[in-house]
């Protein structure tokens, strides 16, 4: 192998690479490890009010202002709303395709909104008004 393939080569793992750790938001308290090496993941709690029905993911008037990324037992996924309701979410796009996202985390036991999948890059709480960043 050359020096040029080479180099592709590593440049391409590594951005592979980048990509995979992007979608996992270190610091996000929602996900924890506990000693038995089992990982347990916390998602929004809904309201005590009533909600409405829920915005199908599969409706793309559902999207118009961004899509959620919530960690969920499933994986990380793309919701319509910051609750992961059932209907609400699809598998993530993250890394493949570009779309407006925020990233629902829990910092200092409150529930925030991040532009970037890092929780030094701007995060607000959920009931403020969102700011998504095309990823």
């Amino acid at each position: 192998m050359n020096r040029l393939t080479y180099l592709i080569n590593s440049v391409t793992l590594v951005l592979i690479a980048g990509a995979a750790d992007a979608q996992f938001v270190k610091g996000n308290e929602a996900v924890r490890f506990l000693p038995d090496g089992t990982k347990t993941i916390e998602t929004p709690p809904l309201p005590s009010a009533t909600l409405g029905t829920p915005c199908p993911a599969k409706n793309p008037a559902c999207t118009a202002s961004g899509w959620r990324m919530v960690e969920t037992a499933e994986g990380l996924l793309e919701c319509t709303e910051i609750y992961a309701r059932p209907g609400t979410c699809r598998p993530s796009t993250y890394g493949t395709e570009k779309r407006p996202r925020l990233w629902i985390v829990k910092l200092k036991g409150a529930w925030m909104q991040c532009e970037l999948p890092d929780v030094l890059s701007k995060c607000v709480s959920t009931k403020a008004l969102p700011n998504a960043t095309i990823q």
